[in-house]
């Protein structure tokens, strides 16, 4: 989840390279695009109507990512209900300080269940600074310890705290990791890469002041790259302004083509890959 972000869904006009209908991204593949974190508790919409227009656009799987016990726990009620959607369990930075022995036994409980695919979303934010650093640090080791033993990846959230994160990560020996809105430069994207770590890009690498971000998409190793919406937030640009929709991921998809010169179809079909070996739980 990304901190206090602009809400925003439905396309006035869509990105080239997918055909669109009724103002909702489409693609004329069968559903195959994956949308690695979305928030389907936070949106306005009964999710019903969000998981079928999300499928009618051509995003046949979603990670709806929990921020706390209790919204980890609706995420998986939220996964049986619906094929396609999958959930995860875990702590946001911002409420960290209230990560305590019954909030760890609830999200380890709930990474028992095959349908939880990740560990978190979890790390450091010392943008808002919701939390303390040190708790923010204290629940993020625990986080990393809860993935190795689980053997689930881990979705992390870092803002303005890139080198501490990367630090804690490296220390903790984290392998299995995944960079949640990527916001790190290029040289930060080739060292994420190096170490094999996922990075996850969402609507903001469609904004005009984004060009560090298209870089950074640019540089990372090929296969390393994912498409998140973080609905609702983070809109893309052509829709800036509405409540955001995992539908959208194809307008991200899209401008990961471009920021790498490459054919949408094909970055459809590479960050799908990419997205069933970052989360084994998808397939």
């Amino acid at each position: 989840m990304e901190a206090a972000p602009e809400p925003e869904p439905e396309p006035e006009s869509t990105s080239p390279g997918f055909e669109a209908e009724d103002d909702e991204p489409q693609a004329s593949l069968q559903p195959t695009a994956v949308d690695t974190h979305c928030h389907l508790f936070l949106m306005e919409e009964d999710p019903a109507d969000v998981v079928a227009r999300t499928n009618a656009a051509g995003v046949g799987r979603l990670v709806c990512v929990g921020i706390d016990p209790e919204t980890s726990r609706r995420s998986l009620e939220l996964a049986e209900s619906f094929r396609g959607v999958f959930a995860t369990a875990g702590m946001h930075p911002h409420t960290a300080s209230e990560f305590d022995q019954t909030a760890g036994s609830a999200v380890e409980e709930l990474l028992a269940d095959p349908l939880v695919v990740a560990v978190g979303e979890t790390g450091l934010d010392y943008y808002r600074r919701l939390s303390p650093a040190e708790d923010q640090e204290r629940a993020f080791r625990t986080h990393i310890a809860l993935s190795r033993e689980s053997d689930k990846p881990l979705v992390v959230h870092v803002r303005d705290a890139w080198e501490d994160a990367m630090a804690i990560l490296q220390h903790e020996g984290a392998t299995r990791v995944i960079l949640h809105c990527f916001s790190g430069d290029e040289d930060l994207a080739a060292e994420a890469s190096r170490r094999g770590y996922f990075l996850s890009f969402a609507g903001n690498i469609t904004y005009p002041g984004a060009d560090g971000l298209r870089r950074a998409a640019a540089a990372a190793s090929e296969g390393r790259l994912l498409a998140e919406t973080d609905s609702p937030f983070l809109a893309p640009q052509a829709v800036r302004g509405k409540p955001n929709t995992p539908a959208n991921v194809l307008r991200v998809i899209q401008a990961l083509a471009e920021a790498r010169a490459a054919d949408p179809g094909l970055m459809m079909a590479q960050t799908t890959i990419t997205a069933l070996e970052a989360l084994p739980g998808l397939l």
